[in-house]
C-alpha cells in the first residue's frame, strides 16, 4: 500500500517553465498513471486528448475544466470535490483563474499501453 498526502506533494511540484502548470507523477504502472497538477493563477493546461480514459479530481482551489458538453467544447467552473471523466479521445483541459488549483489526473490505462498492446 502507498499512502500519499496529495496537497503536500502538490506544494513541491515543479515546472520547467514558470508559465506552465507544475506536475508530479504520483503513480505509474501499465494499469494507470496518476499525475498531480498544481495550476497557479493565470496558468492553464491547453486542450488535448488521450487514448486512455482520463479522470480529473479537484483536490483544492477552484478554476475551470474544459471538455465537450453536448458536442460543444466548453469550460465548467469547478471546486474541491468535483470529478470529471473523459472518454478516450475526448478533448480536455484545465485552468486556474485566481488562486491555486490542485487536480489529480488518473489516466487508465497508462498512455502508450494501448498502442503497445495493439502492435503486439
Amino acid at each position: 500500500m502507498q499512502i500519499s498526502n496529495c496537497l503536500e506533494i502538490a506544494e513541491h511540484a515543479v515546472s520547467s517553465n514558470p508559465d506552465r502548470a507544475s506536475t508530479t507523477l504520483l503513480h505509474d504502472s501499465d494499469d494507470a498513471r496518476v499525475v498531480i497538477f498544481r495550476i497557479d493563477a493565470g496558468q492553464a493546461v491547453p486542450l488535448h486528448t488521450s487514448d486512455s480514459t482520463v479522470m480529473l479530481t479537484v483536490v483544492s482551489g477552484s478554476g475551470f475544466i474544459s471538455g465537450p458538453v453536448d458536442d460543444v467544447v466548453s469550460e465548467q467552473r469547478v471546486s474541491a470535490g468535483v470529478m470529471a471523466t473523459y472518454s478516450p479521445g475526448e478533448l480536455h483541459g484545465m485552468r486556474a483563474e485566481s488562486g491555486t488549483l490542485v487536480i489529480i489526473a488518473t489516466i487508465a490505462p497508462r498512455p502508450g499501453t494501448i498502442r503497445a498492446a495493439q502492435v503486439a
